[in-house]
């Protein structure tokens, strides 16, 4: 990877969104699945759809991030809550064995991803 913080940036935020775009489009079709994954069938699906059309919102907001870091440095403070928020509700609910395994997995992941936007947001420092 590049030393250049630029494009350190551009890269975790381009992949993040691509990678989320890839994980919450199927997602629309497979509402049954899931709901069969997580054990309990879905009650709420305006919900889960919210859920799903606000994290796809975001990623597209990523992508943007990713197209000039320095002029929407400022969108990655709430692009690093927007993974924290959710991963780390999900690590203690699984502590209170509320959430299956697979959930964390995919808060594991999240939680990945706001590390690497922390550590985007540090690397753009304006310089002075």
């Amino acid at each position: 990877m590049s030393t250049n913080p630029d494009n350190f940036a551009r890269r975790i935020f381009f992949w993040g969104g691509i990678y989320g775009i890839a994980v919450l489009v199927p997602q629309y079709v497979q509402d049954q699945k899931v709901g069969r994954l997580i054990t309990t069938p879905l009650e709420y699906p305006e919900q889960f759809y919210g859920f799903i059309g606000t994290a796809l919102a975001w990623q597209f907001v990523f992508l943007l991030i990713a197209r000039d870091v320095m002029r929407f440095r400022m969108f990655m403070l709430p692009a690093i809550a927007e993974k924290l928020l959710f991963s780390v509700p999900v690590f203690v609910l699984y502590a209170m064995e509320r959430v299956p395994g697979l959930t964390v997995a995919a808060a594991a992941l999240d939680f990945l991803l706001g590390l690497l936007f922390i550590a985007a947001w540090l690397r753009t420092r304006p310089a002075g």
